[in-house]
């Protein structure tokens, strides 16, 4: 049974590198139980801090700014694992699809009507065309 290119640089490595590791530990951190309650502590610090700043002003836009610039943070390193989780899903679809193409290819040999459904099912998910 022959190889085709997707299976074959799906072994040369995870292709991974240092931003997708850290998006990794910080998807992890920022979904934990811990995470709210820090959150929750240092909004009630903000709220403590009411009398040490010198107008309710700067106060708020202190609590604005800080939340604003985490939420972007946030939004855009949970954008990317979400990306490559379902980048993730699709691969796994893709192997499912090749296994059960080879297995019809060979199977057609016994049965030529199933070769027009391998040719199809491979049409329909792009194998060879992947990586």
């Amino acid at each position: 049974m022959e190889r085709n290119e997707a299976a074959d640089s799906r072994r040369k490595g995870s292709g991974r590198g240092p931003f997708e590791h850290f998006v990794e530990r910080v998807n992890t951190t920022v979904s934990s139980a811990p995470f709210f309650y820090v959150i929750v502590a240092a909004l009630l610090l903000w709220v403590a801090s009411l009398p040490l700043w010198s107008s309710t002003t700067k106060w708020e836009l202190a609590l604005h700014t800080g939340s604003s610039v985490l939420s972007l943070l946030l939004l855009v390193l949970l954008q990317n694992a979400g990306r490559r989780s379902e980048e993730s899903s699709h691969e796994k679809l893709n192997v499912i699809a090749e296994a059960l193409s080879d297995l019809m290819t060979s199977r057609a040999q016994d049965d030529p009507a199933l070769s027009e459904s391998v040719q199809k099912l491979r049409d329909a998910v792009g194998l060879e065309e992947r990586h």
